[in-house]
């Protein structure tokens, strides 16, 4: 089994309400099964359904929640549903949690300020959780027999890493939150790291005439997602860190339109399962 599952396909700030019913209002999370292993993608609100989900059948399967956290970067939105992650007061939880290396603060010292009391009312050193934490930059992790994970830096206002999951000669890659760099030279690396991958999600949080006001706010366009797939030549897309404006019948209408390109295309939205 190698699937994936989406919980929070949102990006900047949670938008619940009668206009994101159908593709959802969380931000980013992101479950992926390879075999019996747990991979969560960013802890956005996204993870606070899924982590309810898990207490009820990971725990009833396996007399645990054991997961592998792999965090794109550590702005809000893709952090925030870090507290309210119910695994996490539980003492059999067990997490390894990996992210990218920066050089201002650690990975367990950005937590420790989420959990003060100037923002919450449990400390990190209080939950039950056993939780390792990993720094990593540009590199290649085996997790278990055929899953291996690549990550890859990223065009975004922070320390941000793209992930590619390899199992079983099949992978997903993960592109957000990313724009085109400005040199030919990055924008091929990026697109050899995701060359042929049977299932790319990829950033494509604005509009082309959006993007002409945002350019180095670390996104990219709906078409910039598209070109980048076909280049690639990767066999399936899905476009993913919907602008919080962005309501259902607007996205519905980008579906429709892309739906029929070259390389098939789908819009992220929550309880979507993908089989690769």
């Amino acid at each position: 089994m190698f699937q994936v599952r989406f919980w929070g396909v949102r990006g900047s700030i949670p938008c619940p309400g009668p206009d994101t019913v159908i593709y959802g209002g969380n931000t980013a999370c992101i479950e992926i099964r390879a075999g019996e292993r747990l991979i969560i993608v960013d802890l956005g609100s996204g993870v606070r359904p899924l982590g309810d989900y898990l207490l009820k059948e990971d725990s009833r399967k396996f007399g645990k929640v054991s997961a592998d956290i792999f965090i794109t970067h550590t702005h809000w939105d893709h952090i925030m549903g870090f507290p309210m992650f119910t695994p996490i007061y539980i003492n059999n939880t067990e997490l390894r949690i990996t992210g990218p290396d920066s050089p201002n603060k650690s990975l367990k010292e950005i937590f420790e300020l989420q959990l003060s009391y100037n923002y919450w009312p449990v400390q990190l050193e209080n939950l039950s959780a056993k939780i390792e934490y990993n720094q990593i930059k540009e590199t290649t992790i085996s997790l278990d027999g055929d899953l291996t994970v690549t990550s890859k830096f990223l065009n975004h206002p922070t320390e941000c890493l793209g992930y590619r999951f390899n199992y079983e000669g099949k992978s997903i890659t993960i592109i957000y939150d990313h724009e085109p760099f400005p040199d030919k030279e990055r924008n091929q690396g990026i697109i050899d790291f995701i060359k042929e991958t049977d299932l790319l999600i990829h950033d494509a949080q604005y509009t082309d005439e959006e993007y002409t006001t945002r350019i180095g706010w670390g996104h990219s366009t709906m078409i910039t997602a598209i070109q980048t797939a076909v280049s690639a030549k990767v066999k399936k897309l899905v476009l993913f860190h919907h602008d919080p404006s962005r309501q259902d019948d607007l996205l519905e209408k980008y579906e429709k339109r892309y739906e029929s390109i070259e390389v098939p295309c789908v819009m992220a939205r929550e309880g979507m399962l993908l089989d690769i």
